[in-house]
């Protein structure tokens, strides 16, 4: 008896709809669907749009081998500081560990900028007498009664959660694990969130903003992941279920408390990372290594620049909050298709970052909204088609977008249809501003780029984007408006450890300090549902600088090389050529930190071509360009056979997102089913070459 066919889910929830793909490991074929996100419960619309992609594919959830899924639960409770009350126990003398920061300005010349927004309230800090000098040395011992008593007083005056940060922790975290075990003794289900369990980095004040973030979005993030499980084990899935992480891996979904609080922080940029994974992933397939992802969805646009290899940084935040936790280089604007257009006080035409979100959401939904949006605009201009959006799941109606659009048009003395023109100038010359200053910070120019637009609102942009950066083309994936989804299944497993460097540092100590990495990243493995994910790989990675220098630069081993310290001499000399332009000569290194990446890979069959093989359908339509009505032609995306070719002005509907093709560009269809859309002058040449 041949054995029923087994499939793979991924899932995607973001801040205006939640998407689903199943995904045929075997063949690469790709079954999707929206449904409202519900800000509320998150869970239950996964499990709806579950539900709803199985019973369409005919799949039974039994036949359902792998189910991982990105959100952004956890992020949007610390942007909204809606988690836990959190208490912070601090090394006596310390108490504004947190209020000081880095003294840092963002603008210097800004007089009146607002003091930045401390996590913690200065009420919520207690100082704990236990000293610990930097090189190991007992200055006074943990007085485990004193730690219970601050825990007893912060939880009366109602803290729910506390975080434990002590100086010098990081390389000697003896007293705070005691300080842990003090507090959970005297209270049990209280979240204890020790800096050094969870991320052993010297810094203290960006490592007591891990343990706060874990302390104040961990139960949260526990009681939506509990109940997750719990609906989709009711539904009858019985595979491995896996979150995705900031650095654009995935992880079980696990329930111990010290791994809930690990996974509230490692989870934090979840749905971006994905994005960039599921981009990566088609990119390479499409035939290049240097791209610029755009995420365009409800909200906002985020953005990365993969040249090669997808970028990492130990330098993330969240809005005003450091984030130090390895993570997918992501940068991100409030421009997305829900975000409102406005005519500030100045007369200054105006886009996001408020947006309209699912409900009310876009004027031209008809579900209540009534401020105009930039889908609006797009809809006015005529780049999205009411008789096919969303499959006819979410109503589309210009007029009720004109409506919304005309106090702009009043406010700047112009049409409806100019000023909505106006609006998507604005999103994109706010995307262009972004982006400009990426590529020069990484050297290189975006003239040698494919731009990967993906997300509900990325592709109807996209050209339009690249025409201002001059990009080399832009690639539309077979599924764009579920390609966060479709990079939750297929990203690999992927953990990072870190240890402060062996003093002194030398061969033997380098050895002894990644093996010891080593182990625990295999560790951590081994506990992983891990029988999909058969390839591991390790990379060993260092934080370095000159001796005297204030500023590391995150330097790789090669595949290959011995852990010595010459290997990471040489490593760190081109790195510090190439981000300095000068040579750092013969002076002493100073290696800070140690650090072990392991990603381990699934086998998946790339997305396989769609389209029916006969001639599209060209259907007469109207979009606006410099403020004229002009002829333009839609066509339905799923009747488009590998090798179709057409020009500009067009607009593309598919079921998860519409694409459009501005005059003066060519669009073709590739084997895969992704469109490739380059300028009508760059088609030419590359046909002449």
């Amino acid at each position: 008896m041949t054995p029923a066919p087994r499939y793979r889910l991924g899932v995607d929830v973001g801040g205006t709809f939640t998407d689903i793909v199943l995904a045929d490991p075997r063949t690469g074929d790709l079954r999707s669907a929206k449904v409202p996100s519900d800000a509320d419960n998150p869970a239950r619309a996964v499990v709806s749009g579950v539900r709803a992609v199985l019973d369409e594919a005919g799949v039974r959830p039994d036949q359902v081998e792998y189910f991982s899924h990105g959100q952004t639960f956890a992020l949007n409770t610390v942007l909204q500081r809606s988690g836990a009350r959190v208490g912070l126990l601090v090394t006596r003398g310390f108490p504004d560990l947190l209020d000081i920061g880095r003294l840092r300005l963002e603008d210097p010349i800004d007089l009146f900028a607002e003091p930045r927004r401390s996590p913690v309230a200065r009420e919520d800090v207690r100082e704990v007498s236990a000293r610990v000098s930097a090189d190991g040395r007992e200055v006074r011992p943990l007085d485990a009664a004193e730690v219970a008593a601050a825990a007893d007083d912060l939880v009366a005056s109602g803290v729910e959660a506390i975080a434990v940060v002590f100086l010098h922790g990081h390389r000697h975290p003896a007293h705070e694990r005691a300080a842990r075990e003090a507090v959970l003794k005297a209270h049990p289900d209280l979240p204890v969130a020790c800096s050094s369990a969870l991320w052993p980095e010297e810094r203290e004040y960006e490592r007591g903003i891990v343990a706060v973030l874990a302390a104040h979005v961990g139960r949260a993030l526990e009681g939506y992941l509990d109940h997750l499980v719990r609906e989709l084990r009711a539904l009858g899935l019985d595979c491995p279920l896996h979150i995705t992480k900031s650095n654009g891996g995935v992880a079980s979904i696990v329930h111990e408390p010290g791994e809930v609080l690990r996974a509230a922080v490692e989870t934090l940029l979840s749905g971006p990372a994905s994005g960039v994974a599921g981009a990566a992933r088609t990119a390479r397939a499409a035939g290049t290594d240097r791209f610029i992802t755009m995420d365009m969805g409800g909200t906002s646009v985020d953005c990365a620049i993969v040249d090669g290899a997808v970028p990492y940084s130990t330098e993330s935040s969240l809005g005003d909050l450091p984030l130090i936790i390895p993570s997918v280089e992501v940068s991100s604007i409030g421009a997305g298709g829900g975000s409102i257009v406005r005519v500030d006080a100045a007369g200054v035409l105006k886009v996001g970052p408020r947006s309209a979100g699912a409900f009310p959401g876009p004027a031209a939904y008809l579900r209540g909204g009534t401020e105009p949006t930039l889908t609006d605009a797009y809809a006015v201009c005529g780049y999205l088609d009411p008789s096919d959006f969303a499959e006819g799941g979410v109503p589309l109606d210009a007029g009720a977008a004109r409506r919304a659009l005309a106090p702009v048009a009043a406010a700047l003395g112009t049409s409806v249809e100019e000023a909505a023109e106006a609006a998507v100038a604005v999103a994109t010359a706010m995307m262009h501003a972004q982006l400009v200053p990426m590529c020069a910070q990484r050297g290189v120019d975006p003239g040698g780029f494919t731009l990967v637009a993906y997300g509900g609102a990325g592709p109807v942009q996209a050209a339009l984007l690249a025409r201002a950066l001059n990009t080399a083309e832009v690639l539309v994936p077979a599924s764009p408006g579920t390609l966060c989804a479709y990079g939750a299944l297929a990203t690999d497993l992927r953990t990072d450890v870190v240890a402060p460097a062996p003093r002194p540092v030398t061969d033997a100590s380098l050895v002894r300090g990644w093996e010891e990495l080593e182990a625990r990243a295999r560790a951590w493995y081994a506990a992983q549902e891990n029988a999909l994910h058969p390839s591991v790989h390790v990379t060993r990675w260092a934080d370095v600088q000159l001796e005297g220098q204030s500023f590391t630069l995150p330097i790789v081993l090669p595949d290959g090389a011995e852990p010595s310290v010459g290997a990471l001499r040489t490593a760190f000399a081109r790195a510090y050529r190439k981000a300095y332009s000068v040579d750092p000569g013969e002076g002493a290194l100073d290696v800070r930190s140690l650090r072990v990446g392991l990603t381990a890979s699934s086998r998946m069959a790339g997305h396989t071509a769609a389209g029916t093989g006969r001639a599209a359908e060209r259907i007469p339509h109207r979009v606006v360009e410099g403020g004229e009505p002009r002829e333009a032609v839609v066509l339905r995306r799923p009747s488009l056979a590998p090798g179709t070719r057409f020009r500009g002005p067009a607009v593309v509907t598919a079921p998860d997102t519409t694409v459009y093709v501005p005059s003066g560009f060519t669009a073709v269809v590739d084997g895969a089913a992704d469109l490739r859309i380059r300028a009508n002058d760059r088609e030419e040449r590359t046909e002449r070459a």
